[in-house]
Parts: structure tokens; sequence; C-alpha cells
């Protein structure tokens, strides 16, 4: 990324040929995998899907989005999968979609605040604390110089931008090269939060990946700028390194930014600590204020015991290669810690049963209703929820115990109180025959289901405190074990 930018792709992908362009022919099913993931992650809202594919997008075919992609990055527009279009698929780069020219975050989120709060939970070993914390302070100070915004490190707490250096949401990273970082847009819960792949080696130099560059431009992303296709810009998708010291917001960056917040009249704004307290040249005199009533403070349950024998789950399911448990409102013991259900998902406050289809969707059910989830942008679907009766389920199924996807058969299944339906992903349509009874149709898991997930082609059930391992095409329970053994308490 001329000018700065911070990031890499969910793949690498390995061009055959050093010279000339490859054949216009999709042959290479390798690549073009690769390249419908690097599409349908940073150009399409639903997915992308290649010629002759079973699906397409109801907005783009792989063609039209494959010329989108070669015309923001100013390349010969073909709609083919020429080796100059891997080249730049395979770069390091940004984990935030592409836009336009200092293009803005869908809808123009921005601060309605002038002082934000950021803190550093964990630091990388590839430098030291004060490296790493003036790195982060002059990469805000670019925008502080030309803002009317001041940016304030704190220790404890939950800051507006919360900076991690791993794995902190439901996007992970991909490994060294590829996604470099990430960034939400301004707004509450996670919006503003920073996560920087531990996986690259972090340095102040033109070596490994530059700290300061990425972060400034992950930094615009937290202040509500989207990618730019101005190759100086700092908000250029892919890494490039450039020099830093000295370094200014370039004008394209700073047109964008200060369109969002204005511009900073005065220039004094830094990162330090600033007197938040300032005293006034007058002491003026103060009106009377009526008293206020106060608030009750709302107790917060905590979390519940991940090491109890008698744990039980809501429910469970893969998200890419992290497996989450829900349970009372909360979400994922992924790297065994909790969080609460809503600051992940606004609006949804309890899971009853959760599946991962093919890696790329994600389906929370509730209630009578389900969500489909984007896992890529984490972002529920336009038009969701919907009534659970669109699986075909009957109207008096008012909530589902555990759904778990087959993807050797491509069949979900969906259990409810002793029953379950076996619902076809390939066909949108339930099969006939069902419901069935549990206990004769899958032996040895009992006669309900509490929480379900597929596993390295195991299906898991469990029922209370108890799970059991199952090979679903022989019918046959393996081994039974605790739900705790999950949540590494040795």
């Amino acid at each position: 990324m001329e000018g700065a930018l911070a990031v890499k792709t969910l793949m690498i992908v390995v061009i055959v040929s050093l010279c000339g362009a490859m054949p216009t022919t999709l042959s290479n099913q390798e690549e073009l995998t690769k390249a419908q993931e690097y599409l349908s992650q940073f150009f399409s809202e639903v997915g992308v899907s290649a010629p002759n594919s079973t699906w397409r997008s109801s907005l783009d075919s792989f063609e039209d989005t494959l010329r989108k992609m070669q015309e923001f990055f100013a390349l010969e527009v073909t709609g083919q999968l020429d080796s100059n279009t891997l080249e730049v698929m395979a770069r390091p780069r940004c984990g935030f979609t592409d836009v336009a020219t200092y293009g803005h975050s869908d809808g123009r989120p921005k601060w309605d605040k002038t002082l934000l709060t950021y803190r550093i939970t964990d630091y990388t070993p590839d430098l030291s604390q004060n490296e790493v914390d003036t790195a982060i302070a002059k990469a805000l100070k670019l925008y502080s110089d030309v803002l009317p915004l001041d940016f304030k490190q704190i220790d404890n707490g939950t800051a507006d931008i919360m900076i991690v250096f791993k794995h902190g949401d439901f996007s992970p990273f991909d490994g060294r090269g590829g996604v470099l970082a990430h960034a939400y847009s301004p707004g509450v819960g996670r919006g503003g939060d920073t996560h920087f792949d531990e996986d690259e080696t972090w340095t102040l130099t033109s070596t490994g990946i530059n700290l300061f560059l990425v972060a400034a431009h992950e930094f615009g992303h937290a202040l509500g700028l989207g990618h730019s296709q101005v190759q100086t810009a700092l908000m250029y998708p892919t890494y490039k390194y450039v020099k830093t010291e000295g370094y200014k917001l370039p004008d394209d960056d700073r047109q964008g930014v200060q369109a969002i917040y204005g511009v900073n009249i005065t220039s004094t704004h830094t990162t330090t600590k600033p007197d938040l307290n300032p005293q006034p040249t007058k002491k003026p005199v103060p009106k009377p204020q009526p008293i206020p009533k106060p608030n009750p403070t709302p107790t917060l349950q905590p979390p519940p015991d991940r090491c109890n024998r008698n744990l039980t789950f809501d429910a469970a399911t893969f998200i890419q290669r992290s497996l989450y448990f829900f349970k009372d409102g909360r979400s994922s013991w992924d790297s065994i810690t909790a969080r609460r259900i809503a600051s992940v998902w606004p609006g949804l406050s309890k899971v009853d049963a959760a599946y991962e289809y093919k890696k790329t969707t994600l389906y929370l059910l509730t209630g009578n209703h389900y969500w489909r989830i984007s896992i890529s942008r984490n972002t529920v679907l336009p038009g969701y929820p919907k009534p659970l009766s669109d699986f075909g389920l009957p109207p008096s199924v008012i909530k589902v115990d555990a759904a778990v996807y087959e993807p050797f058969t491509s069949k979900t299944l969906l259990f409810v109180n002793d029953k379950y339906w076996s619902y076809n992903e390939r066909v949108h349509k339930m099969d006939s025959g069902y419901p069935k009874f549990i206990h004769s149709e899958l032996p040895g898991i009992g006669n309900r289901v509490d929480a379900a997930f597929e596993n390295k082609g195991y299906l898991y059930f469990s029922h209370g405190s108890t799970q059991t391992e199952y090979n679903y095409q022989r019918k046959r329970a393996l081994r039974t074990v605790l739900n705790s053994e999950w949540m590494d308490c040795h």
C-alpha cells in the first residue's frame, strides 16, 4: 500500500507462471476457488460463484465481480482470471472490503465525540511495549493533526478503540501474509476496534510489516474511511512500505476524513493524555441544578463456570476454524473467553441453536425465527430474521433445540423435543418422511439434543452435561464425554 496500508488476503495464490498471461479458460480449480474467496470477501455483499456453479450470487456473477476488482486495481478489465489479477490477489492487504476514492464506510458512520480513548490489551513480542505505544500514538497523531479530534490512551476498562494482536472476533486471520489486520467502523460495541495478526513479524522499519503504516491504515477504518483506489493513498488496500520519517496523511486520505469530521484549524491536537479538567480563567457562577434521582446499577451476572462438570450448552457450532458455545446470553468460549451475544449481534439476546454452512454463512436460531449472517463481514443479511416455517417446519414448532449441518450429505438436522427434521441445503427443502424419533433413527444419543456441531467428520450431540461423539454415516455412538472437557480445564 502506498502511503501505508495494512493488509493481507485470505489466502496466498500460487502463480504457476512468472511471466505471460494465463489461459483464458478457468482450468485451475485451486486458483479459481481462491479467487472466489477473495472476491466474496472484498468485493461482494453476499458471495460470488464461478461459471457453471449450481448457485450464483443474487448481486454479482463471478465475471462481473472480477471485472469490478480489475477496474478497482487499474488492471486490464477482462473478467478472466489472468496472471496479473492473481498477483494482485496474492498481495498482503487489509481485511476491510474495497470501495472507491477516499471511500467512506457504508452509511458514513462517525464518532459523535471529539475525545476518543484507545487501549492496547496485549502486545506483540516482536517489539517492546514502549515501541508499540509510540507507533500507535504516532499513527493516531496523523489524524489528530488534521481533525478536531483528540486520542487518549487508557490502561484499563473498555475504550472506544480496543487494540489487540490476536484473533479477537469472528473474522480469524490466515497466518503469515494475506490479511495483516482489520478494524471496525465507528459505532457501539466493537466499533473502532482494531486487530493485528500476530503471525506477522511487526517492525518499525522496511523489513517485516511496519506497524506504524498498518496501524495508520486501520485507524482510518476505525474513523469511518473505506478503501481508496489512489495508489499513493494510505487507504489503498494492499501493503507497501514507504518511508515513515516525517510521514503526513496523504491528500486523498486527508480530504476523505475531513469530509466526515471537518478541519482542525488549531493543529494543536496530540495523542498524549490531555487535561480533561482545564481551569477556566474566570470561575463561572454555577446555576442551581435539580438533584438527579439515582439510577439503579444493573447487576451483571458472572459468566458460567466453564470447568463445572455439570456445564450445559444452549448451542454450539464451528465458525470457520474456531469452536463457539452459547449459554445464558453469552457467546463463545473461543480462546476460553465469554462474550455477551448482544455485543456481537445487536438484537439477539439468546441463541437456541446454531450452525455454520460451508464456512461462509452462520445460522442463528432463537425462538420462532432465525438469522442468516455473512461470516466474512459478521453482518446479518438483508431480510432477516425470518420465521422457522421458511425451513418447512410446521407452525407448531416455536423453538429449535439444536441444529447441525452434515457436510457429507449436505443436510441440516433440526432437533425439536424428541424428534428431528432433515433439511436439504442443496434444494432448500425439507426431506420427506420427517420428523423422526431421535432414539430410533440416531441410536445411542438418547431422546433429546440440547446442542450439536460437526468436527472432522463426526457429529457431537450434547444433552445435559454430557456429549456423544457420533459417526453419522454408520449411525453409531463412539464415546461419551463431559461438555466441560472442551474447556481446557487441565
